[in-house]
Protein backbone atom coordinates (compact mmCIF):
# COMPACT_ATOMS: atom_id res chain seq x y z
CA UNK A 1 0.00 0.00 0.00
CA UNK A 2 1.52 3.19 -1.44
CA UNK A 3 1.42 6.28 1.72
CA UNK A 4 -0.90 9.02 -0.01
CA UNK A 5 1.02 11.84 1.30
CA UNK A 6 -0.10 14.61 -0.14
CA UNK A 7 -0.78 18.61 0.13
CA UNK A 8 -3.74 17.63 2.01
CA UNK A 9 -1.66 15.61 4.55
CA UNK A 10 -0.20 16.97 7.36
CA UNK A 11 3.54 15.88 7.49
CA UNK A 12 3.74 16.13 11.64
CA UNK A 13 0.40 14.16 11.78
CA UNK A 14 0.00 12.21 8.97
CA UNK A 15 -3.84 13.47 8.90
CA UNK A 16 -5.56 14.31 6.05
CA UNK A 17 -7.84 16.82 5.74
CA UNK A 18 -9.95 15.46 3.17
CA UNK A 19 -10.30 11.70 3.95
CA UNK A 20 -9.74 12.23 7.38
CA UNK A 21 -7.30 8.90 7.38
CA UNK A 22 -3.68 9.13 9.47
CA UNK A 23 -1.08 7.88 7.68
CA UNK A 24 2.35 6.75 8.45
CA UNK A 25 5.27 8.02 8.12
CA UNK A 26 7.24 4.93 8.41
CA UNK A 27 10.15 3.10 5.95
CA UNK A 28 8.36 0.69 3.97
CA UNK A 29 9.42 -2.58 3.09
CA UNK A 30 7.02 -4.18 -0.51
CA UNK A 31 4.81 -6.65 0.53
CA UNK A 32 5.37 -10.23 -1.27
CA UNK A 33 2.67 -9.59 -4.58
CA UNK A 34 -0.99 -11.71 -2.91
CA UNK A 35 -0.89 -14.21 -5.46
CA UNK A 36 2.17 -15.47 -5.00
CA UNK A 37 1.86 -18.70 -2.86
CA UNK A 38 3.97 -17.97 0.54
CA UNK A 39 3.56 -19.38 4.28
CA UNK A 40 4.98 -17.10 6.89
CA UNK A 41 8.18 -19.50 7.12
CA UNK A 42 9.07 -19.74 3.84
CA UNK A 43 8.65 -16.03 4.07
CA UNK A 44 11.17 -15.94 7.24
CA UNK A 45 13.38 -18.51 6.16
CA UNK A 46 15.64 -16.50 3.75
CA UNK A 47 16.32 -14.48 6.64
CA UNK A 48 16.87 -17.05 9.26
CA UNK A 49 19.67 -18.32 7.28
CA UNK A 50 21.26 -15.08 6.23
CA UNK A 51 21.67 -12.89 8.42
CA UNK A 52 22.93 -13.99 12.26
CA UNK A 53 26.62 -15.71 12.71
CA UNK A 54 25.96 -19.71 13.13
CA UNK A 55 27.51 -19.52 16.61
CA UNK A 56 24.39 -17.21 17.39
CA UNK A 57 21.58 -19.17 19.37
CA UNK A 58 18.32 -18.46 18.26
CA UNK A 59 16.58 -19.39 21.44
CA UNK A 60 17.62 -20.16 24.38
CA UNK A 61 16.47 -21.24 27.94
CA UNK A 62 16.94 -18.79 30.55
CA UNK A 63 15.84 -21.36 33.12
CA UNK A 64 18.00 -24.72 31.79
CA UNK A 65 20.78 -22.28 29.64
CA UNK A 66 20.15 -24.62 27.01
CA UNK A 67 20.70 -23.22 23.65
CA UNK A 68 19.83 -23.36 19.94
CA UNK A 69 21.59 -22.26 17.43
CA UNK A 70 20.53 -20.33 14.36
CA UNK A 71 21.80 -23.92 12.06
CA UNK A 72 20.26 -26.24 14.62
CA UNK A 73 16.51 -24.36 14.68
CA UNK A 74 16.60 -24.38 11.25
CA UNK A 75 17.28 -28.30 10.58
CA UNK A 76 14.93 -29.10 13.42
CA UNK A 77 11.94 -27.25 11.47
CA UNK A 78 12.59 -29.37 8.35
CA UNK A 79 12.89 -32.34 10.36
CA UNK A 80 10.02 -31.69 12.59
CA UNK A 81 8.13 -30.54 8.97
CA UNK A 82 9.20 -33.69 7.73
CA UNK A 83 7.88 -35.94 10.52
CA UNK A 84 4.52 -33.55 10.81
CA UNK A 85 3.73 -35.01 7.15
CA UNK A 86 4.92 -38.37 6.79
CA UNK A 87 4.75 -39.52 10.34
CA UNK A 88 2.01 -38.00 11.69
CA UNK A 89 -0.06 -37.34 8.13
CA UNK A 90 -0.64 -34.17 8.89
CA UNK A 91 -1.69 -31.56 5.87
CA UNK A 92 -2.90 -28.08 4.23
CA UNK A 93 -6.19 -26.90 6.44
CA UNK A 94 -5.62 -29.48 9.01
CA UNK A 95 -5.82 -27.56 12.54
CA UNK A 96 -3.41 -28.35 15.09
CA UNK A 97 -4.18 -27.49 19.24
CA UNK A 98 -1.10 -26.15 21.38
CA UNK A 99 -1.54 -26.19 25.01
CA UNK A 100 2.18 -25.37 26.61
CA UNK A 101 3.64 -22.95 28.50
CA UNK A 102 6.43 -21.01 27.16
CA UNK A 103 9.58 -23.53 25.58
CA UNK A 104 11.84 -23.88 22.89
CA UNK A 105 9.98 -26.24 21.44
CA UNK A 106 6.83 -23.92 20.64
CA UNK A 107 8.62 -21.32 17.89
CA UNK A 108 10.18 -24.64 15.85
CA UNK A 109 6.34 -26.42 16.00
CA UNK A 110 4.79 -22.88 15.16
CA UNK A 111 7.41 -22.62 11.82
CA UNK A 112 7.03 -26.41 11.19
CA UNK A 113 3.27 -26.68 11.00
CA UNK A 114 2.64 -23.11 9.62
CA UNK A 115 5.01 -24.00 6.19
CA UNK A 116 2.55 -27.13 5.70
CA UNK A 117 -0.92 -24.98 5.74
CA UNK A 118 -1.94 -26.51 8.94
CA UNK A 119 -3.46 -23.82 10.97
CA UNK A 120 -1.81 -23.37 14.59
CA UNK A 121 -4.29 -22.57 17.38
CA UNK A 122 -2.24 -21.98 20.82
CA UNK A 123 -4.18 -21.46 24.06
CA UNK A 124 -3.68 -20.24 27.17
CA UNK A 125 -2.42 -23.64 29.45
CA UNK A 126 -4.22 -21.98 32.21
CA UNK A 127 -7.69 -22.87 30.69
CA UNK A 128 -10.14 -24.47 32.14
CA UNK A 129 -12.09 -27.50 30.41
CA UNK A 130 -15.18 -25.85 29.78
CA UNK A 131 -12.95 -23.03 27.90
CA UNK A 132 -11.03 -25.51 26.05
CA UNK A 133 -13.67 -27.57 25.23
CA UNK A 134 -15.38 -24.08 23.71
CA UNK A 135 -12.25 -23.31 21.73
CA UNK A 136 -11.97 -26.65 20.23
CA UNK A 137 -15.47 -26.25 18.82
CA UNK A 138 -14.32 -22.79 17.04
CA UNK A 139 -11.05 -24.68 15.75
CA UNK A 140 -11.99 -27.79 15.12
CA UNK A 141 -8.53 -29.63 15.59
CA UNK A 142 -6.79 -33.04 14.22
CA UNK A 143 -4.34 -32.83 16.58
CA UNK A 144 -3.25 -31.37 19.57
CA UNK A 145 0.39 -30.69 21.36
CA UNK A 146 0.40 -30.34 24.55
CA UNK A 147 2.82 -31.14 27.65
CA UNK A 148 2.63 -33.77 30.56
CA UNK A 149 1.04 -31.44 32.82
CA UNK A 150 -2.13 -29.93 30.38
CA UNK A 151 -2.78 -33.02 28.02
CA UNK A 152 -5.35 -34.49 30.62
CA UNK A 153 -7.23 -31.19 29.60
CA UNK A 154 -7.30 -31.69 25.98
CA UNK A 155 -11.10 -34.10 24.77
CA UNK A 156 -9.48 -37.30 21.94
CA UNK A 157 -8.71 -36.17 18.79
CA UNK A 158 -8.64 -37.82 15.33
CA UNK A 159 -4.55 -37.63 15.62
CA UNK A 160 -4.27 -37.89 19.35
CA UNK A 161 -2.01 -35.64 21.52
CA UNK A 162 1.63 -35.69 21.10
CA UNK A 163 3.32 -34.18 24.22
CA UNK A 164 5.96 -31.68 24.07
CA UNK A 165 8.34 -32.46 26.46
CA UNK A 166 8.84 -36.16 25.94
CA UNK A 167 11.14 -38.27 24.17
CA UNK A 168 8.85 -38.85 20.82
CA UNK A 169 8.76 -35.15 20.38
CA UNK A 170 12.67 -34.88 20.42
CA UNK A 171 12.86 -37.66 17.90
CA UNK A 172 10.25 -35.74 15.32
CA UNK A 173 12.44 -32.74 15.42
CA UNK A 174 15.91 -34.13 15.49
CA UNK A 175 15.78 -37.87 13.63
CA UNK A 176 14.58 -38.00 9.82
CA UNK A 177 12.69 -41.22 9.04
CA UNK A 178 14.81 -42.83 6.32
CA UNK A 179 13.60 -41.91 2.89
CA UNK A 180 11.48 -38.93 4.41
CA UNK A 181 12.78 -35.91 1.96
CA UNK A 182 12.18 -38.12 -0.77
CA UNK A 183 8.25 -37.69 -0.25
CA UNK A 184 8.07 -34.58 1.16
CA UNK A 185 5.13 -33.54 -0.78
CA UNK A 186 5.72 -29.18 -1.74
CA UNK A 187 2.77 -27.69 -0.38
CA UNK A 188 1.46 -25.12 -2.01
CA UNK A 189 0.26 -22.15 1.07
CA UNK A 190 -1.55 -19.00 -0.15
CA UNK A 191 -0.74 -15.99 1.64
CA UNK A 192 -4.56 -15.62 1.85
CA UNK A 193 -5.02 -19.06 3.96
CA UNK A 194 -5.29 -18.96 7.59
CA UNK A 195 -2.41 -19.61 9.49
CA UNK A 196 -3.28 -19.22 12.87
CA UNK A 197 -6.21 -18.86 15.19
CA UNK A 198 -5.84 -17.11 18.83
CA UNK A 199 -7.98 -17.28 21.12
CA UNK A 200 -9.29 -13.49 22.46
CA UNK A 201 -9.24 -13.03 25.64
CA UNK A 202 -13.34 -12.57 26.15
CA UNK A 203 -13.22 -9.51 27.62
CA UNK A 204 -16.52 -9.01 25.92
CA UNK A 205 -19.01 -11.58 25.63
CA UNK A 206 -17.87 -15.33 24.85
CA UNK A 207 -14.36 -16.14 23.67
CA UNK A 208 -13.72 -15.70 19.92
CA UNK A 209 -11.29 -17.21 17.58
CA UNK A 210 -9.22 -14.52 15.48
CA UNK A 211 -8.85 -15.99 12.23
CA UNK A 212 -5.05 -14.32 10.92
CA UNK A 213 -3.84 -15.50 7.36
CA UNK A 214 -0.40 -16.22 6.50
CA UNK A 215 -0.20 -12.33 4.79
CA UNK A 216 -1.31 -10.82 8.02
CA UNK A 217 2.05 -11.95 9.43
CA UNK A 218 4.07 -11.48 6.79
CA UNK A 219 2.71 -8.05 6.68
CA UNK A 220 3.95 -7.37 10.33
CA UNK A 221 7.33 -8.63 10.16
CA UNK A 222 7.70 -6.50 6.96
CA UNK A 223 7.05 -3.75 9.16
CA UNK A 224 9.58 -4.51 11.55
CA UNK A 225 12.25 -4.91 8.71
CA UNK A 226 11.65 -1.84 7.50
CA UNK A 227 12.38 -0.03 10.89
CA UNK A 228 14.40 -2.14 12.13
CA UNK A 229 18.01 -0.35 13.61
CA UNK A 230 21.69 -1.91 12.58
CA UNK A 231 23.21 -3.34 15.15
CA UNK A 232 26.92 -4.42 15.49
CA UNK A 233 26.11 -7.82 17.90
CA UNK A 234 22.29 -9.69 17.27
CA UNK A 235 20.22 -8.13 20.03
CA UNK A 236 19.44 -10.78 22.67
CA UNK A 237 15.16 -10.78 23.81
CA UNK A 238 14.23 -11.46 27.07
CA UNK A 239 10.43 -12.73 26.23
CA UNK A 240 8.31 -13.23 29.71
CA UNK A 241 5.09 -12.80 27.57
CA UNK A 242 3.29 -16.01 26.71
CA UNK A 243 3.57 -17.38 22.95
CA UNK A 244 -0.16 -18.40 22.70
CA UNK A 245 -1.18 -14.58 23.02
CA UNK A 246 -0.66 -12.67 19.78
CA UNK A 247 2.34 -10.49 21.39
CA UNK A 248 4.21 -13.43 22.52
CA UNK A 249 3.68 -15.05 19.11
CA UNK A 250 4.46 -11.69 16.86
CA UNK A 251 7.75 -11.00 19.20
CA UNK A 252 9.58 -14.64 18.55
CA UNK A 253 8.48 -14.81 14.70
CA UNK A 254 10.14 -10.79 14.40
CA UNK A 255 13.04 -11.19 16.39
CA UNK A 256 14.22 -14.80 15.18
CA UNK A 257 13.51 -12.78 11.30
CA UNK A 258 15.96 -10.42 12.16
CA UNK A 259 18.63 -12.84 13.21
CA UNK A 260 18.37 -12.37 17.42
CA UNK A 261 18.65 -14.64 19.69
CA UNK A 262 14.77 -15.08 22.10
CA UNK A 263 15.32 -16.00 25.70
CA UNK A 264 12.62 -17.72 27.39
CA UNK A 265 11.72 -18.29 31.02
CA UNK A 266 10.39 -22.05 31.06
CA UNK A 267 9.88 -22.13 35.48
CA UNK A 268 6.66 -23.31 36.19
CA UNK A 269 5.79 -20.06 37.54
CA UNK A 270 6.18 -16.67 36.75
CA UNK A 271 9.41 -15.86 38.83
CA UNK A 272 10.90 -11.67 38.93
CA UNK A 273 13.92 -12.98 40.26
CA UNK A 274 14.68 -15.35 37.44
CA UNK A 275 14.05 -12.43 34.98
CA UNK A 276 16.91 -10.40 36.65
CA UNK A 277 19.00 -13.28 36.87
CA UNK A 278 18.52 -14.06 32.95
CA UNK A 279 19.20 -10.41 32.57
CA UNK A 280 22.75 -10.36 33.89
CA UNK A 281 23.48 -14.02 33.16
CA UNK A 282 22.50 -13.78 29.30
CA UNK A 283 23.33 -10.26 28.83
CA UNK A 284 20.08 -9.28 27.71
CA UNK A 285 19.25 -6.23 25.65
CA UNK A 286 15.95 -6.13 25.23
CA UNK A 287 13.17 -7.33 27.52
CA UNK A 288 9.23 -7.85 26.71
CA UNK A 289 6.95 -7.77 29.72
CA UNK A 290 3.26 -7.02 30.59
CA UNK A 291 2.65 -4.05 32.45
CA UNK A 292 2.33 -6.11 35.59
CA UNK A 293 5.23 -7.19 35.81
CA UNK A 294 7.11 -3.47 34.67
CA UNK A 295 5.48 -2.47 37.57
CA UNK A 296 6.91 -5.33 40.29
CA UNK A 297 10.04 -4.34 38.84
CA UNK A 298 10.49 -0.66 39.71
CA UNK A 299 8.72 -1.60 43.59
CA UNK A 300 11.01 -1.98 46.55
CA UNK A 301 15.11 -2.70 45.62
CA UNK A 302 14.03 -6.33 43.50
CA UNK A 303 16.48 -4.66 40.80
CA UNK A 304 19.31 -4.18 43.41
CA UNK A 305 22.30 -6.47 43.60
CA UNK A 306 22.01 -7.26 39.49
CA UNK A 307 24.14 -6.18 36.56
CA UNK A 308 21.32 -5.21 34.27
CA UNK A 309 23.93 -3.14 32.37
CA UNK A 310 23.34 -5.16 29.43
CA UNK A 311 19.53 -3.83 29.07
CA UNK A 312 19.01 -1.28 26.38
CA UNK A 313 14.94 -1.27 26.03
CA UNK A 314 12.18 -2.38 27.86
CA UNK A 315 9.03 -3.34 25.94
CA UNK A 316 5.86 -3.27 27.35
CA UNK A 317 2.55 -3.80 25.83
CA UNK A 318 -0.94 -5.62 26.31
CA UNK A 319 -2.02 -2.73 28.51
CA UNK A 320 -1.38 1.00 29.11
CA UNK A 321 1.69 1.68 31.42
CA UNK A 322 1.49 4.28 34.30
CA UNK A 323 3.71 7.28 34.01
CA UNK A 324 5.03 6.66 37.69
CA UNK A 325 6.62 3.49 36.29
CA UNK A 326 8.41 4.81 33.29
CA UNK A 327 9.56 7.61 35.25
CA UNK A 328 10.64 5.02 38.12
CA UNK A 329 12.72 3.49 35.21
CA UNK A 330 14.13 5.94 34.02
CA UNK A 331 15.90 7.47 36.91
CA UNK A 332 17.36 3.66 37.53
CA UNK A 333 18.34 3.72 33.88
CA UNK A 334 19.05 6.88 32.58
CA UNK A 335 19.64 5.49 28.58
CA UNK A 336 17.28 2.70 28.87
CA UNK A 337 14.02 2.77 26.31
CA UNK A 338 10.92 2.42 27.82
CA UNK A 339 8.91 1.31 24.63
CA UNK A 340 5.12 0.93 24.42
CA UNK A 341 3.51 -0.49 21.72
CA UNK A 342 -0.43 -0.38 20.97
CA UNK A 343 -2.08 -3.69 19.44
CA UNK A 344 -4.73 -6.35 18.87
CA UNK A 345 -5.04 -9.43 18.58
CA UNK A 346 -7.48 -8.69 15.50
CA UNK A 347 -4.62 -6.52 13.92
CA UNK A 348 -1.57 -9.43 14.01
CA UNK A 349 -0.02 -7.33 17.28
CA UNK A 350 1.22 -4.27 17.28
CA UNK A 351 -0.02 -1.37 14.79
CA UNK A 352 1.78 1.29 16.66
CA UNK A 353 5.04 1.38 18.43
CA UNK A 354 7.52 4.06 19.63
CA UNK A 355 10.95 3.50 17.99
CA UNK A 356 14.34 4.49 19.95
CA UNK A 357 15.47 7.44 22.74
CA UNK A 358 13.20 10.32 21.21
CA UNK A 359 10.07 8.45 21.01
CA UNK A 360 9.82 6.40 24.31
CA UNK A 361 10.54 10.13 26.06
CA UNK A 362 6.93 11.23 25.28
CA UNK A 363 5.66 9.76 28.11
CA UNK A 364 1.76 8.12 27.81
CA UNK A 365 2.21 7.39 23.87
CA UNK A 366 1.39 4.16 22.68
CA UNK A 367 3.36 4.68 19.76
CA UNK A 368 3.29 5.97 15.91
CA UNK A 369 1.86 4.22 13.34
CA UNK A 370 3.34 1.05 11.49
CA UNK A 371 3.89 1.08 7.57
CA UNK A 372 1.26 -0.70 6.20
CA UNK A 373 -1.55 0.24 8.07
CA UNK A 374 -3.97 3.09 8.13
CA UNK A 375 -5.73 4.46 10.79
CA UNK A 376 -9.14 7.02 11.55
CA UNK A 377 -10.33 8.64 14.88
CA UNK A 378 -14.28 8.44 14.64
CA UNK A 379 -16.36 10.08 16.97
CA UNK A 380 -18.48 7.32 18.50
CA UNK A 381 -22.02 9.70 17.95
CA UNK A 382 -21.45 10.89 14.66
CA UNK A 383 -19.13 8.56 12.92
CA UNK A 384 -17.52 11.65 11.62
CA UNK A 385 -13.67 11.47 11.42
CA UNK A 386 -11.89 13.47 13.63
CA UNK A 387 -8.50 16.04 13.61
CA UNK A 388 -5.42 15.02 15.85
CA UNK A 389 -6.17 16.01 19.91
CA UNK A 390 -9.79 15.15 19.72
CA UNK A 391 -10.44 11.56 21.35
CA UNK A 392 -12.89 8.82 18.94
CA UNK A 393 -12.67 5.34 18.62
CA UNK A 394 -9.71 4.22 16.95
CA UNK A 395 -10.60 2.32 13.51
CA UNK A 396 -7.77 0.54 11.77
CA UNK A 397 -7.24 -0.76 8.22
CA UNK A 398 -4.56 -2.66 5.90
CA UNK A 399 -2.67 -5.87 5.48
CA UNK A 400 -2.51 -7.13 8.97
CA UNK A 401 -6.15 -7.00 9.38
CA UNK A 402 -7.68 -9.85 10.72
CA UNK A 403 -9.69 -12.36 8.16
CA UNK A 404 -12.83 -12.79 10.83
CA UNK A 405 -13.66 -14.53 13.94
CA UNK A 406 -14.05 -18.45 12.88
CA UNK A 407 -17.78 -19.55 12.69
CA UNK A 408 -18.88 -16.41 13.70
CA UNK A 409 -20.21 -13.38 10.61
CA UNK A 410 -22.20 -11.64 13.16
CA UNK A 411 -19.31 -10.71 15.45
CA UNK A 412 -16.93 -10.35 12.36
CA UNK A 413 -19.53 -7.70 10.57
CA UNK A 414 -20.11 -5.58 13.97
CA UNK A 415 -16.26 -5.16 14.40
CA UNK A 416 -15.14 -5.19 10.44
CA UNK A 417 -16.79 -3.37 7.74
CA UNK A 418 -17.01 -3.87 4.20
CA UNK A 419 -14.81 -1.30 3.30
CA UNK A 420 -11.64 -3.18 5.37
CA UNK A 421 -11.71 -0.78 8.64
CA UNK A 422 -11.73 -2.72 11.50
CA UNK A 423 -13.59 -0.40 14.83
CA UNK A 424 -11.16 -1.44 17.37
CA UNK A 425 -13.72 -0.14 20.26
CA UNK A 426 -10.65 1.68 21.93
CA UNK A 427 -11.35 5.55 22.99
CA UNK A 428 -8.20 7.51 21.13
CA UNK A 429 -6.62 10.68 19.87
CA UNK A 430 -3.58 11.27 18.24
CA UNK A 431 -1.57 14.04 18.61
CA UNK A 432 0.26 16.65 16.19
CA UNK A 433 3.07 14.55 16.02
CA UNK A 434 1.36 11.59 15.02
CA UNK A 435 1.50 10.01 18.23
CA UNK A 436 -1.22 7.95 19.44
CA UNK A 437 -2.75 8.16 23.18
CA UNK A 438 -5.22 5.39 24.25
CA UNK A 439 -8.11 6.71 26.60
CA UNK A 440 -10.07 3.87 27.44
CA UNK A 441 -12.10 0.93 26.20
CA UNK A 442 -15.35 2.91 25.07
CA UNK A 443 -16.66 -0.10 26.93
CA UNK A 444 -15.53 0.29 29.74
CA UNK A 445 -16.55 4.09 30.32
CA UNK A 446 -18.61 5.03 33.39
CA UNK A 447 -21.67 6.77 32.40
CA UNK A 448 -22.38 8.74 35.56
CA UNK A 449 -25.86 10.81 35.16
CA UNK A 450 -25.18 10.94 30.92
CA UNK A 451 -21.32 11.81 31.46
CA UNK A 452 -18.30 9.45 30.08
CA UNK A 453 -15.74 9.13 33.28
CA UNK A 454 -12.69 7.12 32.15
CA UNK A 455 -11.69 4.78 34.97
CA UNK A 456 -8.02 5.55 33.61
CA UNK A 457 -7.81 8.81 34.72
CA UNK A 458 -9.14 7.89 37.51
CA UNK A 459 -6.65 5.13 38.20
CA UNK A 460 -4.03 7.01 37.39
CA UNK A 461 -4.64 9.96 39.53
CA UNK A 462 -4.87 6.97 42.62
CA UNK A 463 -1.86 5.12 41.59
CA UNK A 464 -0.22 8.42 42.67
CA UNK A 465 -0.98 8.57 46.24
CA UNK A 466 1.48 6.68 48.26
CA UNK A 467 -0.86 4.67 50.17
CA UNK A 468 -1.86 2.68 47.35
CA UNK A 469 -0.18 0.05 46.10
CA UNK A 470 -2.66 -0.75 43.34
CA UNK A 471 -5.49 0.23 41.97
CA UNK A 472 -8.96 -0.26 39.36
CA UNK A 473 -11.86 1.78 39.16
CA UNK A 474 -15.03 0.20 37.66
CA UNK A 475 -18.94 1.36 36.79
CA UNK A 476 -20.98 0.52 40.00
CA UNK A 477 -24.86 0.18 38.85
CA UNK A 478 -27.01 2.52 40.28
CA UNK A 479 -30.61 3.21 39.29
CA UNK A 480 -30.70 6.97 39.67
CA UNK A 481 -27.61 8.23 38.04
CA UNK A 482 -26.83 4.98 36.09
CA UNK A 483 -23.12 4.39 36.90
CA UNK A 484 -21.03 5.32 39.56
CA UNK A 485 -17.37 5.20 40.03
CA UNK A 486 -16.37 2.66 42.01
CA UNK A 487 -12.43 2.15 42.91
CA UNK A 488 -10.92 -1.07 44.16
CA UNK A 489 -7.94 -0.46 46.32
CA UNK A 490 -5.14 -2.51 47.18
CA UNK A 491 -3.57 -0.60 50.25
CA UNK A 492 0.14 -0.50 51.03
CA UNK A 493 1.65 -2.46 53.87
CA UNK A 494 0.56 -0.83 56.82
CA UNK A 495 -1.31 1.98 55.49
CA UNK A 496 -5.02 2.46 57.32
CA UNK A 497 -6.00 4.85 54.57
CA UNK A 498 -9.69 4.70 54.33
CA UNK A 499 -12.65 5.54 52.11
CA UNK A 500 -13.56 9.28 53.24
CA UNK A 501 -9.61 9.62 52.61
CA UNK A 502 -9.71 8.50 49.01
CA UNK A 503 -12.55 9.95 47.94
CA UNK A 504 -11.12 13.23 49.01
CA UNK A 505 -8.11 12.73 47.43
CA UNK A 506 -9.39 12.21 44.28
CA UNK A 507 -12.45 14.94 44.46
CA UNK A 508 -9.78 18.08 45.18
CA UNK A 509 -8.80 17.10 41.42
CA UNK A 510 -11.48 16.16 39.32
CA UNK A 511 -14.71 17.76 38.10
CA UNK A 512 -17.57 16.94 40.38
CA UNK A 513 -19.24 14.32 37.87
CA UNK A 514 -15.96 12.24 38.10
CA UNK A 515 -15.87 11.81 41.71
CA UNK A 516 -15.25 8.45 43.08
CA UNK A 517 -18.86 7.49 44.59
CA UNK A 518 -17.90 3.89 46.56
CA UNK A 519 -14.52 2.01 47.81
CA UNK A 520 -13.57 -1.25 48.73
CA UNK A 521 -10.52 -2.55 50.12
CA UNK A 522 -9.28 -5.97 48.18
CA UNK A 523 -6.21 -7.96 48.50
CA UNK A 524 -5.24 -7.71 44.87
CA UNK A 525 -7.16 -6.67 41.36
CA UNK A 526 -7.51 -9.63 39.26
CA UNK A 527 -5.98 -9.38 35.95
CA UNK A 528 -5.33 -11.19 32.83
CA UNK A 529 -1.90 -12.57 31.30
CA UNK A 530 -1.12 -9.24 29.45
CA UNK A 531 -2.20 -6.90 32.41
CA UNK A 532 -5.53 -6.15 31.64
CA UNK A 533 -7.52 -5.10 34.69
CA UNK A 534 -10.82 -7.73 34.81
CA UNK A 535 -13.41 -5.08 35.86
CA UNK A 536 -16.54 -7.23 35.73
CA UNK A 537 -15.00 -9.50 38.27
CA UNK A 538 -14.57 -6.66 40.61
CA UNK A 539 -18.18 -5.55 39.85
CA UNK A 540 -19.42 -9.51 40.91
CA UNK A 541 -17.12 -8.80 43.87
CA UNK A 542 -18.98 -5.42 44.96
CA UNK A 543 -22.83 -7.14 44.09
CA UNK A 544 -22.14 -9.47 46.52
CA UNK A 545 -20.74 -8.30 48.76
CA UNK A 546 -23.61 -5.57 49.00
CA UNK A 547 -26.33 -8.03 48.44
CA UNK A 548 -24.83 -9.92 52.02
CA UNK A 549 -25.28 -7.40 54.32
CA UNK A 550 -29.07 -6.70 53.47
Amino acid sequence: MANHHNSTTDPNSGFCSQTKIYHSFRPTTPLPPLTTPLSITDYLFPHLNSSPPPTTAALIDATTCRRISFPDFARRIQTLTSSLQNRLHLSKGDTAFILSPNSLHVPILHFSLLSLGVVVSPSNPASTKPEISRQIHLSKPVIAFATSETAAKIPSLRCGTVLLDSPEFESLMTRPTTGDNNNNKRVTVNQSDTATILYSSGTTGRIKGVELTHQNWISVVAGVFAARELRSSPAVVLCTVPFFHVYGMGLFMRELAMGHSVAVCTGPKFDLTAVMRAIEEFRITHVALAPPVAVAMTKGNLMDGYDLRSLEVVACGGAPLQRSVIVKFKERFPNLQVAQAYGLTEVTGRVFETVGLKECGVVGATGKLLSNSEAKIVDPDTGIGLPPMMPGELWLRGPSVMKGYVGDVAATTEILGSDGWLRTGDLCYFDNEGFLFFVERIKELIKYKGYQVAPAELEYLLHSHPEVADVAVAPYPDEEVGQLPMAFIVRHNGSTIDEPQIMDFVAKQVAPYKRIRRVMFVDMIPKNAPGKVLRKELIKLALSKTTSKL
